[in-house]
């Protein structure tokens, strides 16, 4: 096949452009010819690209405003003006990623209504982001369904990442033809060691408290368990002032492997996650994860098997404490990665190719 992956800005190889680079890179190495196009390139990926045998083409503006948050740049601009991608009539198979790109494809791969995650991390905005969004946030809905519409009408197939994202875009009345969990390369992510030193919970950070809220962190910390915490965008001075919290800030995969398999366990406090890699990242790794009995995780993390799921800040304060201290029971770690491997990359890409084959004459 010649396929076209089209993806929101790649100035990281983390969130939503994460799907479609695994993808890529594995259908390359199955033999067929890949291309990626996107608003933006880093020039680290681009370099990985002449690496991996992945031609690359510009689907946008190729600059963002906003430079810090290129990713809700080109969000917003698409708002206001859809972008839009020629069609490729060299490509047999389009499969858009994007939520800020607008193309005719075989495929709309729906990752989550921006407006809703907003909704959800809203409170933990400074005050001037708060009262801002606030105010535009009727607009932007109404913007963003017409958005969502034309990504439906411009696609022959519409596939979200989970069931909970599959239900936040039906209640918008959108048709959702299949759900297909995003990828991970479980021979990245995998357990470093067969002996944990298991002296520290790993959490992470990020922004506005969407993969980790800092008061239950801090709330975390403040009952007695020793916290290592990464993530690109660091605490401030006042939070990092804890002998309980060690900000690592951002990490390689490589790295973050090894964490992942020494820890406890893995704290996951979010604010809205229609899927969550990091769950699934620690699993991989042979290591449980504590978080909400909700949205994306919910579906990921088996109670009691692979991690703790709770519904409330409180209870997860309550739990994190208890396994600190009485520890993880024997056989979760192996449990965990064979939950991982549900997700791992080779078998993912094999459910993509099934999919994309599949004869369709006789559904309704």
């Amino acid at each position: 096949m010649n396929l076209l992956f089209v993806t929101d800005p790649l100035v990281t190889t983390a969130g939503s452009v994460r799907p479609a680079l695994l993808l890529a890179k594995q259908m390359r190495l199955l033999g067929h010819n890949v291309e990626i196009a996107s608003p933006q390139f880093a020039e680290e990926i681009l370099r990985a690209f002449e690496f991996d045998g992945l031609k690359h083409s510009q689907a946008g503006p190729g600059f963002s405003i906003l430079r810090s948050h290129p990713m809700l740049d080109a969000w917003v601009r698409c708002l206001a003006k859809p972008t839009k991608m020629k069609q490729r009539a060299e490509s047999d198979v389009v499969i858009n990623t994007s939520s800020c790109v607008v193309a005719t494809s075989r495929v709309y791969y729906a990752q989550g209504i921006m407006t809703k995650d907003l909704d959800d991390i809203s409170a933990e905005m400074p005050s001037r982001y708060r009262y801002s969004y606030q105010l535009l946030a009727p607009s932007l809905r109404i913007l963003e369904r017409r958005l969502v519409r034309e990504f439906r009408m411009t696609s022959e197939l519409f596939v979200a990442n989970s069931a909970f994202c599959s239900s936040t875009y039906r209640e918008w009345g959108v048709k959702v033809d299949q759900i297909i969990n995003p990828p991970l390369d479980c021979a990245l992510f995998k357990p470093s060691t067969y002996t944990p030193s298991e002296d520290y919970v790993l959490t992470h950070v990020g922004v506005f408290g969407k993969e980790g809220k800092f008061s239950v962190i801090k709330a975390v910390a403040d009952s007695g368990v020793r916290i290592k915490v990464f993530g690109a965008r660091p605490l401030s001075s006042r939070r990092r002032d804890d002998k309980n919290i060690t900000f690592l800030g951002k990490v390689s995969d490589k790295k973050l492997a090894e964490l992942y398999s020494n820890a406890v366990f893995t704290l996951f406090a979010f604010n809205h996650e229609p899927f969550g890699y990091i769950p699934v990242e620690s699993m991989a790794c042979g290591t449980p994860v504590l978080t909400f009995s909700r949205q994306g995780p919910a579906e990921t993390v088996a109670d009691f098997q692979t991690g703790w799921l709770v519904k409330t800040d409180e209870e997860l304060v309550r739990m994190a404490a208890n396994i600190w201290k009485e520890g993880v029971k024997k056989g979760m770690r192996d449990a965990c990665r064979k939950k991982a491997m549900f997700y791992d990359v080779k078998r993912v890409t094999r459910e993509w190719i099934d999919f994309l084959g599949r004869d369709r004459s006789n559904e309704t």
